[in-house]
């Protein structure tokens, strides 16, 4: 697309911090807002509240573009309608891609470590990892609800969901206290019973989305009235004419 003007940027909190850092660089975001973290465990509600968003920032005549800072994020930003902005987003299933800064570095390591569950700054920061913490969380929550012996059977079903997962990983891009970070997912890791690796985070990839160098192996622009689907390849996401809306009843 043509140089851009002004955009607008919805992003994911579990990357606030970062994004807020990068954006010290520019000058040419009209608006920015954060939805709480966590919600691509509800993808309807992910996809409605992005909606809101993505509707009030093409309200602005001012706004030429709007930028995701979202992964594919269980298929939470699909279907979002827009009549006159392009919509940009990363080519990455969930917001680890953002952290690592390629989605083919991403791809790579998954393949040669299977079983990974990753930590970065976001989620140990919004208490979402596994490990003693969230443990502690569901016996608080389960207690007078739950005879002690079936508390104990609860947590260890969770603990068994868990139980493809080899490795616990950490990755981030250096803001906040990274060496806390990483005792804690060294913590979390010894109580699961996993491995331990740490990978350097790159920003290029969330630095190159907000300062709108978007080539079209990195990112996808999808264009008004049309939205975003799931290819199943290398490629994760692609553009698509949006679907007639529904008459009602």
């Amino acid at each position: 697309m043509s140089k851009i003007s002004k955009i607008a940027v919805i992003a994911c909190g579990v990357v606030e911090p970062e994004v807020r850092h990068l954006l010290r660089e520019v000058e040419h975001v009209r608006a920015l807002s954060f939805l709480p973290m966590g919600l691509h465990d509800e993808p309807e509600r992910l996809q409605t509240l992005l909606q809101e968003r993505v509707a009030q920032a093409e309200a602005d005549p001012e706004v030429d573009a709007i930028v995701l800072a979202y992964g594919l994020c269980s298929r939470g930003v699909e279907n979002l309608r827009r009549e006159r902005c392009p919509l940009v987003m990363a080519r990455a299933h969930d917001c680890v891609t953002l952290f690592l800064g390629d989605k083919d570095r991403y791809e790579a390591y998954q393949r040669e470590h299977p079983g990974t569950y990753w930590f970065n700054p976001g989620w140990i920061r919004g208490g979402r990892t596994v490990g003693p913490e969230r443990e502690a969380r569901l016996r608080a929550e389960y207690t007078g609800k739950f005879e002690p012996e079936d508390i104990d059977y609860l947590l260890e079903m969770d603990r068994e969901s868990f139980g493809h997962y080899q490795q616990a990983v950490y990755v981030g891009l250096g803001l906040g206290d990274p060496a806390a970070d990483e005792a804690h997912t060294r913590q979390c890791a010894a109580c699961m019973g996993w491995g331990f690796d740490r990978i350097p985070g790159d920003p290029a990839l969330l630095r190159a989305l907000l300062h709108g160098d978007w080539d079209e192996h990195r990112f996808l622009i999808v264009p008004p009235r049309h939205v975003v689907r799931l290819t199943g390849d290398e490629r994760i996401i692609r553009a698509e004419p949006e679907p007639p809306a529904s008459c009602p009843d």
